[in-house]
């Protein structure tokens, strides 16, 4: 497991520890929970816009493969 140094306030850190022991766990379990859950939602994230991406280049057009005009796409 790496250590990781961060630059935080004096005063945040402050209440960072205290509200952390109320919780019952530390500032450094908060922060590598944090990161886990930030570097999953990220990954889900980024498998999400791959997907659609490949949706929509497999898509088929219901109007017979003919493309939209711009004017048919901006028609009100």
């Amino acid at each position: 497991m790496a250590n990781l140094t961060i630059s935080v306030d004096d005063e945040v850190l402050k209440k960072a520890r205290i509200k952390a022991l109320e919780q019952g766990t530390s500032v450094n379990a908060l922060l590598r929970n944090y990161l886990e859950a930030y570097t999953d939602v990220r990954q889900h994230q980024e498998e999400a816009i791959e997907n659609l991406l490949q949706l929509s280049r497999s898509a088929k057009s219901r109007r017979g493969g003919s493309k939209w005009t711009r004017d048919e796409l901006h028609e009100r």
